[in-house]
């Protein structure tokens, strides 16, 4: 299967709010560094930049990143900036806010409500844009969202923000969230090993919101990366359609639902192009019993 060519227009495309955009994106934690955060060795700057690059050429026009993907020379909100300012028209920017880290990166205590407006200031002064595309609000345990989706549902009615997202989220999260905005996509963990947010998958679907997976490539590995041994029927269907395992893997999400927006994350131009190619791969009906049940059996 030829990668070089293939835009990222081939997985289809999504309504995202007012804003269309194709269905196979990219995240941007791995720009940063070897391993996410303060860990591992710091990405070589033209290689990161490289990467943006090439993704745009590619068709990617949905992004996502946060002021807290950084590492100890680089920031992802930085490089994108540098390097695609003055944006794409067509290019969505998807950002993040909850969590906090320090300037050494170590996590210091999520944000409170009051403290939403400076990340998200942050994210705008970094970006250097007016206003951002898409906010999600990333909870971190909290069984109530309400105080602060409604600290971003000001900032979203000052126009700091055009709309807004949920991540790490239950569904009784995303009713919560929609007495007091629209909620245009949600985040979470989901992938061929990971497939316990299937209800949260299905209750996306059912109000035609985006579900937006997280470490569908990386699995158990989360921000380290991938670090499992590769199923064998995997492997075969690679093998079968002249594929690689991520892409395998990437074409069995966007399989799950019309409203699945994929957005790996690596800091490799080869590793983006596999990945974009992804959304041409079609599985058979065979594949995808097979891949099923990979995520049945996991534990």
């Amino acid at each position: 299967m030829t990668t070089d060519t293939v835009s990222a227009a081939a997985a289809g495309t999504w309504l995202l709010g007012d804003r269309e955009i194709n269905r196979l994106g990219l995240g941007a934690m791995r720009l940063t560094g070897s391993a996410a955060f303060h860990e591992g060795v710091s990405s070589d700057r033209a290689r990161a930049t490289a990467v943006l690059r090439r993704a745009v050429e590619l068709g990617v026009n949905h992004i996502d990143t946060a002021a807290f993907y950084f590492s100890r020379l680089r920031s992802a909100n930085e490089l994108i900036n540098s390097t695609l300012a003055p944006y794409p028209e067509d290019l969505v920017i998807a950002t993040k806010v909850g969590p906090a880290r320090d300037a050494s990166g170590e996590w210091t205590a999520p944000a409170r409500p009051d403290q939403l407006r400076g990340q998200v200031e942050e994210n705008l002064r970094q970006l250097g844009r007016d206003h951002l595309d898409v906010v999600n609000l990333r909870l971190m345990g909290q069984d109530s969202l309400s105080e602060h989706f409604g600290a971003l549902a000001e900032l979203r009615a000052a126009g700091l923000i055009r709309h807004l997202g949920i991540s790490h989220a239950r569904p009784e999260h995303l009713a919560e969230a929609l007495t007091i905005a629209p909620v245009v996509c949600v985040q979470n963990r989901f992938g061929l090993d990971a497939p316990h947010g299937t209800r949260m998958l299905q209750e996306c679907a059912a109000r035609g919101i985006a579900f937006v997976p997280f470490f569908s490539l990386a699995g158990e590995g989360r921000e380290a990366g991938a670090v499992r041994a590769e199923h064998d029927e995997v492997r075969a269907i690679a093998r079968a359609h002249g594929a690689s395992p991520a892409q395998v893997r990437l074409a069995w999400t966007l399989k799950q639902g019309t409203h699945v927006l994929a957005i790996p994350g690596t800091g490799n131009p080869d590793h983006l192009a596999d990945n974009v190619a992804a959304g041409a791969l079609l599985l058979t009906e065979e594949d995808c019993r097979l891949l099923d049940a990979i995520g049945r059996a996991a534990p």
